[in-house]
């Protein structure tokens, strides 16, 4: 009992241990809640977009003195206008839009970065730095993730009728595309809360694979969004204290421990799982009795 609560107790004697592991509890919570609608509206390459477009904007608030979490908004939102802007204006498709959007401004913000006299920092903003977090990236965590929860909560039916039936949410009077704008705002203040404690390259998995693995083993919508939301809050603690005692990448080990519930997902579900998938395809069929000799059974 006492080496469990060593283990346990032990790394948050630490006020470094203690932000980040609030921290990433709070940004993982929050993409679990959101991916659960970017899984079913197949938005999965849009949150890589607007995860990698937000480096620019990053580096450039940093150049100015002004806080990450604007330049980083800023560049969001302006990738899904061009985005937007560029499909409807052009016979290119979505996907092809959106990987050179997508693409030009990572590339512009590395670029940015080669050119600045101090890289450290912006290194953390691509690879993560949960360990360092402040108590100024706690608060602006913390106020962002509470923010972007509330609207993802209190909208939550429109968003799911939105992502199950469009064209029925704009026949009973929904603004389809003004739901979609504040869903994308939404994806970039999420993309902007889990910065600090993924960097921008593992954000794009836990925007992705939480959903992916609720979607494997439930059935409704209100389900999917509290197996999303608790297995990636799951991951955040698990992979946070496993970075301390193994002396390993936190972001990193966040992520493997996700990607090891989808695995866990997609192989034992029951009935979505791979295995039980097999199971019933080898199961022998129940013996179907003849309904008209059942008839003449009754009869006689």
């Amino acid at each position: 009992m006492s080496t469990l609560s060593e283990l346990l107790l032990g790394p948050l004697e630490f006020g470094f241990m203690q932000n980040a592991l609030l921290v990433s509890v709070v940004a993982a919570g929050v993409c679990g809640l959101l991916s659960s609608w970017l899984v079913l509206m197949g938005w999965s390459l849009m949150g890589e977009a607007v995860a990698h477009s937000i480096l620019p904007g990053i580096v450039l608030a940093y150049i100015f003195g002004v806080p990450m979490a604007v330049g980083a908004f800023v560049f969001g939102m302006l990738a899904v206008a061009l985005i937007g802007g560029i499909s409807t204006s052009s016979t290119l498709k979505h996907d092809t839009v959106i990987g050179v959007v997508f693409t030009s401004l990572f590339a512009l913000g590395l670029v940015l970065i080669s050119r600045t006299p101090s890289q450290t920092h912006l290194q953390h903003i691509l690879f993560g730095n949960v360990l360092g977090t402040s108590r100024t990236d706690l608060y602006q965590v913390l106020v962002l993730g509470a923010l972007t929860a509330a609207v993802l909560l209190i909208k939550r039916r429109d968003f799911t009728l939105l992502a199950f039936d469009r064209t029925f949410a704009h026949t009973i009077g929904l603004s389809t595309a003004g739901l979609s704008a504040v869903l994308l705002m939404l994806l970039a203040l999420t993309t902007v809360t889990a910065l600090q404690t993924l960097g921008i390259i593992l954000v794009v998995a836990m925007l992705v694979i939480p959903g992916a693995t609720a979607l494997l083993v439930t059935r409704t919508f209100g389900p999917m969004l509290a197996v999303a939301s608790s297995s990636a809050v799951a991951s955040a603690v698990v992979g946070v204290y496993a970075s301390y005692w193994l002396d390993i990448a936190t972001g990193g080990t966040i992520v493997l421990v996700q990607a090891a519930q989808f695995t866990a997902a997609y192989l034992f579900a029951p009935r979505k799982g791979l295995l039980g998938q097999a199971v019933r395809r080898h199961r022998p069929a129940a013996p179907r009795i003849d309904q008209a000799s059942a008839s003449t059974e009754r009869t006689s």
